[in-house]
């Protein structure tokens, strides 16, 4: 088994770009952490991270890497893999798509207790799996989620334009200054934000932009008709349910405000129901359930939007709907951001500051008197007071 993964892995890592590298996840890798995984949707480039940090810091004598999905692993044992490995010498081992592997948590935890010296790295894709499982890891497990390609991102890997990361206080702080000189810069910038918004999240783009909306709406269709059912905790017979809430999204066109009683009673389900099945499309990332701001910790989500803007585009294309532009805007502001709330006053509220999405010719009317506000506009640069061009979020480190 050994010598076939090796012949196997001497292919894949020649392959292996290191042109463009995701320093803050690799930076997560190289860690004195023995245990890390990477989590993710699938596309947004986990397998690349792996193969990369193997290249860069290891001899090809030095470890192992092999996919959980492969036909030739699926039925082995990846405990009876990793051992005759380090009885050969090898020092890390890197385990792909491992929630492919049947009971992967606890055979992960016995490699770990019984190769003290050996280096553990693994991806999954299915998200629910591994947060499920992930806790007979604890205390041993670090992992990370990584992120789509941010809109700076997308520039260094599709045009190689190397644009700096901002904090959220330097944007607010600088923003005229900040988009006029990048957009006298790089003139082409912000037609690149406009593609970026259509198919520019996940890295797969590169190979193929005719098919991308198509291969990003299958990869979420794996994660409703295997992913979801994997948890066991799911009536089969309300699968279908997930699809109604993402047709509903589609459908409504502007931003989903929720109405817990009322979709309880079209579903015929129970509110708790209602708000786990939420939950569970939030943690696959096909959604984002935005709470409103409040000092109060509730369950209930206020707004439901896609987690990227690709995402909508996709299943826009796929149900044959046109794209609701003002829920373009506020889906990739929010998509910026880890931690937002939905405001009454104006449409996001983020850290103390009050923000409101729209076109350049957007007025202040809805945020003004309102200390520490913005508007957000969709335009390539601003020289006016209190309005930020919306692309420039997409600089956030």
């Amino acid at each position: 088994m050994i010598k076939y993964i090796l012949k196997k892995q001497v292919r894949i890592i020649n392959s292996i770009s290191l042109n463009f590298i995701r320093e803050i996840y690799m930076q997560k890798l190289i860690s004195t952490n023995r245990l890390v995984g990477l989590v993710g949707q699938r596309g947004v480039g986990k397998t690349t991270l792996l193969l990369q940090y193997l290249k860069t810091n290891y001899k090809p004598t030095e470890y192992l890497y092999f996919s959980a999905d492969d036909v030739y692993i699926i039925d082995s044992s990846i405990y009876d893999i990793a051992d005759e490995f380090v009885k050969l010498g090898g020092k890390v081992i890197v385990i792909d798509e491992i929630h492919k592997y049947n009971n992967w948590a606890i055979e992960l935890k016995s490699i770990y207790d019984s190769f003290p010296d050996l280096i553990i790295r693994f991806s999954g894709s299915s998200m629910l799996n591994i947060l499920d499982q992930k806790y007979d890891l604890s205390r041993r497990a670090v992992i990370s989620y990584v992120k789509p390609l941010s809109f700076r991102e997308f520039l260094k890997l599709s045009q190689n334009i190397n644009l700096p990361q901002f904090k959220l206080d330097e944007i607010l702080e600088k923003y005229n200054d900040i988009s006029s000189s990048l957009a006298l810069e790089h003139p082409t910038l912000y037609k690149n934000f406009l593609k970026y918004l259509q198919i520019g999240y996940y890295p797969f783009f590169m190979e193929d932009e005719i098919e991308y909306k198509n291969k990003l709406f299958n990869a979420c269709d794996k994660i409703i008709n295997e992913d979801i059912p994997s948890l066991k905790k799911i009536d089969f017979t309300h699968l279908s349910l997930f699809k109604k809430f993402i047709a509903k999204l589609i459908y409504s066109k502007v931003p989903y405000k929720v109405n817990v009683s009322a979709l309880s009673k079209e579903f015929g389900i129970s509110h708790p129901t209602l708000l786990t099945y939420l939950d569970i499309l939030d943690k696959t990332k096909i959604i984002r359930a935005i709470k409103k701001y409040s000092k109060k910790v509730s369950q209930k989500p206020d707004k439901l939007l896609f987690s990227n803007t690709n995402l909508l585009y996709s299943y826009a294309d796929e149900f044959g709907v046109e794209v609701d532009i003002g829920t373009v805007r506020e889906t990739f502001f929010a998509s910026c951001f880890e931690n937002i709330y939905y405001s009454d006053i104006g449409d996001f509220r983020v850290d103390d500051y009050i923000f409101e999405i729209g076109g350049k010719n957007k007025s202040f009317k809805q945020i003004n008197g309102i200390e520490k506000s913005f508007l957000v506009i969709d335009t390539d640069y601003s020289m006016e007071r209190g309005k930020i061009p919306l692309w420039l979020f997409g600089l956030i480190s």
